[in-house]
């Protein structure tokens, strides 16, 4: 098997090169955001909008060099690294962005250093779950909603509690709450459901990720004369609606099929699911 390798800060390293030391902000304080992408047949997927949202959040968290990340920033990264290990043209890659320097809880300096990873992938497009996944709400922490909610913080502390409450109740994925008990997110995507005809997702005033995916969907629904709602959702909803469905920007969309006793549907999934893709040809 050939060496594999990441990008640190602009050089090329070995998979498993100890480049972090543990005075490392990212480790010693969480001072850091990511993004999780796809690359589907060589192109990367949705650059535009992760590169908006990295940057509002290094701007939120003060650090240097946003400018830098843009979008041509991550598609020529993305494809050095592809290249660099002969991966197939459809890979899931994770940019973590940290705070450099010395300091405690008061940085000495603003400027940011990275790491670009990546896990080659079999399928070229976005496939919908064969077996729908089975959920409950985990409400033993919930999620403050501030200025910093909205953006993938490397403080997942949170959704680590909430992965475990998922291992030991043997769930495919958990609903996470806001501080004020309303619908909020799952652990590594945003949620949408179903009701009346209608297809509602969680504002981002009530704290979720300003998911990447979640903004395509809301393009897709608006181009097909889909009706979608941002809101405040009660979780009781989970008990009466029609559908449930997860997306992010690595999977697409993940329909979910029970929650408790109550069994959903899929077809607003599919349809959404195959303009996803059709999307993506574009």
């Amino acid at each position: 098997m050939s060496l594999q390798y990441f990008l640190f800060n602009n050089e090329f390293q070995t998979i498993d090169a100890p480049v972090l030391t543990a005075s490392n902000r990212g480790f010693r304080f969480g001072d850091g955001l990511f993004e999780s992408m796809r690359m589907i047949n060589n192109k990367l997927q949705l650059a535009d909008l992760h590169a908006d949202r990295l940057t509002a959040g290094m701007k939120a968290l003060k650090m240097e060099g946003h400018a830098l990340m843009d979008d041509y920033f991550m598609r020529q990264k993305t494809t050095d690294l592809a290249k660099k290990n002969r991966w197939n043209g459809n890979v899931r890659f994770r940019l973590s962005v940290y705070r450099q320097g010395a300091g405690v809880y008061t940085p000495e300096q603003n400027k940011a250093g990275y790491i670009l990873e990546g896990i080659p992938m079999k399928s070229n497009g976005y496939e919908l779950n064969n077996k729908g996944l089975i959920i409950d709400v985990f409400d033993e922490l919930t999620k403050p909603v501030n200025k910093l909610s909205n953006f993938k913080t490397s403080n997942a502390l949170l959704y680590v509690m909430a992965g475990i409450f998922k291992s030991q109740h043997r769930l495919d994925e958990a609903m996470i709450l806001n501080q004020y008990g309303f619908l909020c997110e799952s652990i590594s995507a945003n949620v949408f459901v179903v009701y009346g005809n209608k297809i509602y997702t969680p504002a981002l005033t009530e704290g979720c990720i300003s998911g990447v995916m979640r903004t395509r969907i809301m393009q897709i629904a608006k181009m097909n004369e889909m009706e979608l709602i941002e809101a405040q959702i009660n979780p009781e909803i989970l008990k009466e609606a029609e559908e449930v469905f997860i997306t992010n920007a690595t999977q697409g969309i993940q329909w979910v099929m029970g929650y408790g006793r109550k069994r959903y549907f899929n077809e607003v999934s599919k349809f959404l699911s195959e303009k996803l893709n059709n999307f993506n040809l574009l």
